[in-house]
């Protein structure tokens, strides 16, 4: 009598998913592996057009380079002869209406230099002066967790907090820094003040010194195609699993008397029965998937945010005094719908044809996510009219493309690691064999995302081998 194959079904066809599905393949594990996408295309956020001669990403542009996950798939995949490298050049912060130039040796807008922080037009003196009771406010008390704005605050201030610290961190995880969990988010700045009991002392001491010589590296990958490289790729790459696209997830049941699970699709379609399932959906798609479960509720305290990025290309000639960099956060109370603007032509020049320019302006925060219902040149209207504010642009773009992603980015608000422990321990002891992924939950960057489908890939080929044995 022969073992029945075992059944992995992978629910959503994003990064995450499709890793998943990749590493179950070149781990030869022995199970027939079912893919599902709600939608008629592969890739999740990661959508690249090329239009006019352009490369344009409407979602993630690139991954950074020392999260080495991403790079190691490329490799697996046989692409990484195609990875681009960013170019490096002057980054920005647009505060009272004036381009401020980002200033040098900092972490995260934590300063390891003092004289670049003194010498910088973006702060008041009393600014700087309140940054520097760093060296002499007492180390955070509690283990308990904290916001991250809190945490910083104390340590160095309102102004460096609203003016460098919020839009850099805002640009990850397009959330409010005094709600966001400093233990889910940057656990390592408060590791160095709990050693050295100052931030600036302990990251002069621990950043690894900066290359004083030669043309400095960008710290960002993508490959020339644009990042839809990887995904098209990795379905190619995919023999094994099967891939059914256009098929929503309707809800997952547990069998009474095995340890199998029914998944159930919206439709006429038949169930499938899994022993494994990934589910690599947004949490708030997971937990109406498994709505049975009353635990799967708790893990978000706060709704995901809405946001937009629009793409505009215009003539070289029509953009007058661009300034040399590679583009600009906006401080939390700049008057500006916009939240940041890279000028993709200087970050990627392989993306734009010689003698254009080619912008991406991102839109969308709490407080100003009906920006997203207005129409596409609405939108695009009032992103270019923040942008004649600060620089001379004389002519209308060549075109524009508006991309919506609704309740994309989900919100590590404080305690978001405990109430993540809780939701796995229930999920180990009531839905054994029954994986959740992705950006809800242990990060939000490719690699993270990366990373957690490799880490359910790992257990569930455990357990076979374990099984086998």
């Amino acid at each position: 009598m022969t073992n029945e194959k075992k059944q992995i079904v992978i629910i959503g066809g994003g990064i995450t998913g499709l890793t998943a599905a990749f590493y179950l393949q070149k781990n030869n594990v022995d199970a027939d592996i079912t893919l599902i996408e709600a939608s008629d295309q592969l890739g999740g956020k990661i959508d690249t057009i090329t239009k006019e001669g352009f490369t344009i990403e409407r979602g993630p542009d690139s991954f950074l380079e020392r999260k080495t996950t991403a790079s190691t798939l490329a490799e697996d995949l046989g692409i990484d002869g195609e990875l681009v490298r960013s170019a490096t050049g002057k980054a920005y912060i647009l505060s009272e209406d004036r381009l401020h130039p980002m200033p040098k040796g900092g972490v995260m807008g934590v300063p390891t230099e003092i004289r670049p922080f003194i010498f910088s037009s973006l702060f008041t003196w009393k600014g700087k002066f309140t940054a520097l009771k760093d060296f002499v406010v007492s180390k955070t008390k509690t283990e308990e967790d904290l916001s991250v704005g809190y945490f910083f605050r104390r340590r160095i201030g309102n102004e460096m907090v609203d003016r460098m610290i919020h839009p850099l961190i805002s640009g990850i995880y397009a959330g409010d820094i005094d709600q966001l969990s400093l233990k889910a988010t940057f656990p390592q700045f408060y590791a160095v003040e709990q050693k050295h009991k100052s931030l600036i002392r302990g990251l002069k001491k621990t950043t690894p010194k900066t290359q004083t010589s030669g043309k400095k590296k960008g710290m960002f990958l993508t490959l020339e195609g644009g990042l839809s490289r990887l995904v098209e790729s990795l379905e190619a790459a995919l023999v094994e699993p099967k891939i059914v696209t256009n098929t929503a997830v309707k809800h997952v049941e547990k069998h009474q008397q095995s340890k199998k699970y029914d998944v159930y699709f919206h439709g006429e379609k038949e169930k499938i029965t899994a022993d494994y399932v990934i589910a690599t959906t947004p949490h708030h798609v997971t937990k109406k998937i498994f709505s049975q479960y009353n635990f799967m509720h708790d893990l978000s305290q706060t709704k995901n945010t809405s946001v937009a990025n629009v793409a505009m290309a215009f003539k070289a000639e029509a953009i007058k005094n661009l300034p040399d960099g590679t583009g600009f956060v906006v401080t939390r109370k700049g008057n500006y719908r916009i939240t940041a603007c890279t000028w993709t032509h200087k970050k990627w020049p392989h993306t734009t044809p010689e003698g254009n320019v080619l912008l991406r302006a991102y839109v969308g925060k709490p407080g100003d996510e009906e920006v997203l219902d207005l129409e596409d040149q609405e939108i695009a209207s009032l992103v270019l009219k923040d942008l004649r504010k600060i620089m001379h642009i004389t002519e209308e773009p060549l075109f524009h493309v508006v991309t919506r992603w609704r309740d994309a980015m989900p919100q590590y608000t404080v305690g978001h690691l405990d109430r993540l422990q809780q939701l796995e321990d229930k999920l180990h002891e009531r839905l054994p064999g029954v994986f959740l992924v992705g950006n809800a939950y242990r990060g939000v960057g490719l690699p993270d995302c990366m990373d957690q489908a490799i880490h359910a890939v790992d257990e569930i080929t455990a357990l076979q081998t374990a099984k086998s044995t």
